[in-house]
């Protein structure tokens, strides 16, 4: 299934894409997509629910994140060994995890505002791993069975704050819109090996970032089962799991986004994202 939100930002109703990419209202069947209905049982049931008995959705309209209900937006650095290398940094002996804040959460095609101060605005495709089942010392061999599904992610980050004012990832991933997630939440049946993915990222139609899951330093299963160690994750909890090289600082020399650019991305079988950049509203 292909699991989404749509409509205005807090008034998001639940729906899903069909096969010919056409937007199902599911809310007679359900009421919200959330945390709740990530359970294994819940989606087995959802999954009965025929496609093409939906109503579709006429129009063109704004789609939310794909599910609510996201406790933790727990994320991974350096997880590919050729984006480690153009960034200058040794690959991780284990998962190197940093934190971005939930309020940065945003549909797949909103802006992207550019905080004030902002200088080093840059871009990272990733692949966003969905927690189904309350995961606490999860063995690597039994880690996929606690996922719901995958997602596209867009990890903004702000170059300047993470990396050049005392090294703090959370302040330079966590600003809001950093963290565009969707179009769908596409469940497990349908992806059954995340490590054969293609990435990728455009910036005003230029290509930037072509990568492939396979060359993850750390697979989704091996993810889920260290973080696991450290944190118990519950359903609902989004793993953003790393990114290909071709980011801005990688650049020579170094490109970052500016006001009017745009930004898209995708991944296979997990649909495309848009952002147009914006400057911070005056107060």
């Amino acid at each position: 299934m292909r699991l989404l939100r749509y409509g205005a930002p807090g008034r998001e109703k639940p729906g899903l894409a069909d096969k010919d990419g056409n937007i199902r209202d599911l809310s007679k069947v359900i009421a919200q997509i959330d945390d709740s209905l990530l359970a294994p049982r819940n989606l087995a049931r959802l999954a009965r629910v025929k496609p093409e008995t939906l109503p579709i959705v006429r129009g063109n309209p704004r789609l939310g994140v794909p599910y609510a209900g996201i406790s933790k937006f727990v994320a991974v650095g350096l997880n590919y060994s050729d984006h480690a290398a153009e960034a200058g940094m040794p690959i991780p002996a284990e998962p190197i995890l940093f934190m971005k804040a939930t309020t940065c959460l945003c549909g797949p095609n909103d802006d992207t505002i550019q905080p004030r101060g902002s200088t080093k605005l840059d871009w990272e495709v990733e692949l966003g791993i969905v927690i189904g089942t309350r995961a606490q010392y999860v063995p690597e061999s039994k880690a996929i069975d606690y996922v719901a599904g995958y997602c596209v992610v867009n990890d903004v980050s702000e170059r300047n704050f993470q990396l050049e004012r005392g090294s703090q990832w959370d302040r330079g991933k966590g600003c809001d819109t950093f963290g565009p997630v969707g179009p769908w939440l596409v469940t497990t049946d349908e992806i059954t090996d995340p490590q054969t993915l293609d990435l990728w990222l455009d910036v005003n139609g230029e290509a930037r970032q072509r990568g492939n899951t396979r060359t993850m330093v750390f697979n989704c299963a091996r993810l889920v089962s260290y973080i696991s160690q450290y944190m118990t994750l519950l359903p609902g909890d989004i793993i953003t799991t790393g990114t290909p090289p071709g980011v801005g600082l990688g650049m020579k020399p170094p490109q970052y986004l500016k006001v009017g650019d745009v930004v898209t991305l995708g991944i296979h079988g997990l649909g495309e994202q848009r952002q147009r950049v914006v400057a911070c509203a005056a107060k």
